[in-house]
């Protein structure tokens, strides 16, 4: 675990003196001229698009983040530094909560602005610490929408969390990793639970009893294989259980027709690769019933 530490310390020193605008100012002094150099010496820097080959896009804009998929040649850890000016800002690092470097990334980009435009530099340090360094690009996120929201189980919607098995670090409902993250709208933030495996479960009370015809679920998960759900029940307030509803994979929300009416919904895994599982969306649609 020592070197995945030093390895991420490596990251975060790189990414304070890259956010920094570091390595390109000009300093009052000589002295403080020999001093930068003198650190610098001890990297070796190298372009990213050494262990890139494609096009470096931002992606998956929704509810003010964005996300940064990066597949690298060789595995890194992996930070991304963005903001409106060539200063920068803000820091990203890769989401996988298993450190050390690896070779698919995919950095989470928040608090973004509609219709603006980002600055943004990819940066890595491999496991014998040359650190790749990509040049300043830009990306622009879209308009504002007003999109309706009809998932039931949508806080927007008078929906509560009304229990859930773990959040991964003790999270709040809230924050991140927190199990309202699964009910955001938002594919690129997840609930992740603490190592719960097969006993992950989550329960939320809709705003009024409500006819159920479809079921959507996205499962998160990890570079190393773990935290993926392979399939999970659905439980309502009269005690059916419905499923278990399999998903083929973690690259996108997989829906199930259903047919019943219920308040309350209950989400258990039944199958899962273990470790930290959760979701990155649950949803359901339907219509309310009329008292």
């Amino acid at each position: 675990m020592l070197w995945k530490r030093s390895l991420m310390f490596i990251s975060l020193l790189l990414s304070g003196l890259l956010l920094a605008n570091f390595i390109s100012a000009q300093d009052d002094t000589a002295e403080d001229d020999t001093i930068v150099e003198a650190r610098l010496e001890n990297y070796t820097f190298r372009p990213v698009e050494d262990i890139v080959n494609r096009p470096l896009e931002v992606t998956g804009f929704a509810n003010g983040t964005a996300t940064l998929p990066i597949e690298t040649a060789v595995p890194v850890a992996c930070s991304v530094v963005y903001g409106t000016t060539t200063e920068f800002g803000q820091l990203s690092l890769d989401q996988d909560m298993a450190g050390g470097t690896h070779a698919v990334h995919s950095p989470l980009l928040t608090n973004l602005e509609p219709d603006t435009t980002y600055y943004f530099r990819v940066q890595g340090v491999d496991d014998n610490g040359v650190v790749y360094v990509s040049d300043v690009m830009t990306f622009t996120t879209p308009p504002a929408e007003e999109t309706a929201n009809d998932n039931l189980l949508s806080p927007e919607n008078g929906a509560e969390i009304v229990g859930y098995s773990s959040a991964y670090g003790g999270a709040e409902i809230g924050d991140r990793w927190g199990v309202g993250s699964a009910f955001d709208g938002n594919p690129g933030t997840a609930w992740s639970t603490a190592g719960d495996g097969d006993d992950a479960w989550v329960e939320v009370k809709l705003a009024q009893p409500s006819h159920i015809d479809r079921i959507e679920f996205w499962t998160r998960f990890m570079n190393d294989g773990t935290a993926r759900i392979l399939s999970f029940t659905v439980t309502t307030d009269s005690g059916e259980v419905y499923g278990p509803f399999e998903l083929p994979d973690a690259e996108q929300m997989y829906g199930f027709d259903v047919d019943f009416v219920a308040e309350t919904l209950r989400f258990d895994v039944v199958e899962s690769t273990g470790g930290n599982t959760g979701a990155a969306e649950i949803a359901a649609y339907g219509e309310p019933v009329s008292p």
